[in-house]
């Protein structure tokens, strides 16, 4: 008889147990607001939970160019100065010393941005400026000026910029050409590093309304594609296309409000309750910022009645927040500016639906360039409720399809029942891996599930195979052999499967490397702990079901 203890009790079974509770914990149990809720924590894409996606293209375009530096701060200054007599004296790398007959200061001067500046008077009583710039940097600023524009330079031998904003080729010449400048190379679209910025905040944006991992794929040099799963149009539109200004202005009587500050001057924190169950924002000022809300409430009467001077938050001019000053604060601020605030939005669900979309808007700040909405779709959530329900028969029928046909093959329960539970096991350790990791579950993923699955009873059936190649449960020692064996063969197969998903993984996007991650983990989670404890369960059963033990043979 077998002295050894029960296989249950092998580590290899039991960190399969413990993973697979886990991974149903991560599923179901969730800690939020201090407490404890029960649920379905999966997260469904768009093909299962319904909503909108959009395609944007990002304004911008991608130039060479050339142009006359000595031109360019002549015609400019001409113009800063209100004289056109400016005058070129000489021209080195890094400089450029220019005369004009306007009297001016070098705080005026260095104010224009075109770099640091030193004056001195020339002998002819003309003031004689010298500026600490060089070529690129020259181009760029008149660019900025003259297309108001931000304006990126792009390292490299060739004279690059990126224009972050929405220009033709012609615009471009006509602008570069009182500077004796022309346009070599043009492009529509963004450099990689605006794309990527774009891309991130909108995350951030998205994330912030607790739709984490939404799907933002790049396509080319200036799309990014969104999948918004349980979004409607008008609101998905409102999120991802429309980030906006933000800005803070104080009512002054009646319906007149005068402007305090700009969102550039706020960091916002996180949502959170402050007082029993009110909820609220907390937002940072800079120094500039406060100092102008306390100058602001002062000026118009908050300090001393605040009711009737309220804070007013808009984002595009649509108001998203209206409070007046709390009387602690009134009094606070009258003496020194207040950097740390709260905005609290009210109690119970809805001010805490409140808290967070108002996060949202302190967050929205301008994006590095202009997006356009030029494609959109919906999904209704009839037809993703369908897909969904489509997607679990054809699972449940692929579960029984492959029971058939393994209990065909080995007629014996207890080989069949532990295969069918590892495959299924499998798919619980996936699932709990997507939610862990904030995956969205979509048809390619749910593909990807399907194919592990497949994969999987492919190994086990390798492993039953080699094993039980005599026909019966073998010595110890040839057991081993065998085994060995078969996980040569099965981490061969498993090797060629991630090699053949790698480049889905790198180079693909969306859907394509939704579909490699889930292959992937799957084949990784099975190698590494489903395979081996199949092997030690089936081991366990045969010898419990035999009642005996084979001794191994010298």
């Amino acid at each position: 008889m077998n002295d050894e203890e029960p296989f249950y009790k092998k580590p290899r079974i039991l960190l399969l147990f413990i993973v697979i509770l886990a991974s149903f914990a991560v599923m179901t149990v969730s800690y939020k607001n201090g407490e404890v809720n029960v649920g379905n924590n999966l997260k469904y894409g768009l093909d299962l939970e319904g909503g909108s996606w959009l395609q944007l293209q990002l304004q911008g375009a991608i130039v060479q160019l050339d142009a006359d530096e000595k031109k360019i701060i002549q015609t400019e200054f001409a113009k800063l100065l209100n004289d056109p007599s400016v005058k070129i004296e000489e021209t080195t790398f890094n400089s450029i010393t220019f005369t004009t007959s306007t009297q001016t200061t070098q705080k005026t001067i260095d104010g224009f941005g075109f770099g640091k500046s030193t004056i001195s008077q020339a002998s002819d009583g003309s003031t004689r400026i010298s500026l600490q710039i060089n070529r690129e940097y020259a181009i760029q600023k008149y660019l900025e000026n003259n297309l108001n524009a931000e304006i990126k330079m792009i390292p490299g031998n060739i004279l690059t910029f990126e224009i972050r904003k929405t220009v033709t080729q012609d615009e471009l010449n006509a602008v570069l050409k009182p500077v004796d400048g022309k346009v070599n190379s043009f492009k529509v679209g963004v450099s990689a590093d605006t794309r990527e910025e774009t891309k991130k905040i909108l995350e951030t944006k998205l994330n912030s309304l607790g739709m984490k991992e939404i799907p933002i794929r790049t396509v080319g040099d200036n799309y990014l594609l969104i999948d918004l799963a349980g979004v409607d149009m008008t609101t998905a539109k409102d999120i991802a296309g429309k980030p906006g200004k933000f800005e803070i202005r104080i009512q002054v009587n009646g319906n007149e409000t005068e402007h305090v500050l700009f969102g550039t001057e706020i960091t916002p924190g996180l949502p959170e309750k402050e007082k029993g169950d009110i909820w609220g924002v907390s937002f940072t000022l800079s120094d500039a910022g406060a100092a102008a809300l306390r100058d602001a409430a002062i000026q118009y009467g908050a300090v001393t009645n605040p009711s009737a001077h309220n804070l007013i938050m808009s984002l595009d001019e649509n108001v998203v927040f209206d409070a007046p000053l709390s009387p602690e604060l009134a009094k606070n601020i009258q003496s020194v500016p207040v950097k740390n605030l709260v905005a609290t939005t009210g109690a119970g669900d809805e001010g805490q639906r409140k808290a967070n979309e108002l996060q949202i808007h302190l967050r929205a700040g301008a994006l590095p360039v202009k997006v356009e909405v030029i494609g959109a779709g919906q999904v209704s959530a009839e037809l993703g409720s369908k897909f969904k329900s489509q997607i679990l028969i054809a699972g449940i029928i692929a579960l029984i399809l492959v029971a058939i046909v393994v209990s065909l093959r080995y007629k014996q329960p207890n080989i069949v029942i532990p295969m069918l539970s590892t495959s299924f096991s499998e798919v619980i350790i996936i699932l709990g891996f997507t939610v862990l990791v904030g995956f969205q579950l979509d048809l390619p993923t749910i593909a990807g599930i399907i194919a592990v699955i497949g994969t999987g009873i492919d190994h086990l059936i390798i492993i039953t195979d080699e094993v039980l190649a005599g026909g019966a449960m073998p010595p110890d020692k040839v057991y081993k052999s065998r085994l060995t064996k078969a996980f040569t063969i099965i981490f061969s197969a498993a090797a060629t499967v991630l090699v053949a998903m790698s480049p889905l993984l790198i180079m693909g996007f969306g859907a394509l490397r939704g579909f490699a991650v889930i292959t992937i983990v799957g084949v990784l989670i099975g190698v590494f702990i489903a395979r081996p404890a199949y092997a030690e369960v089936i081991q366990g059963m045969l010898i419990e079901d035999t009642g005996k033990k084979f001794v191994d043979e010298e």
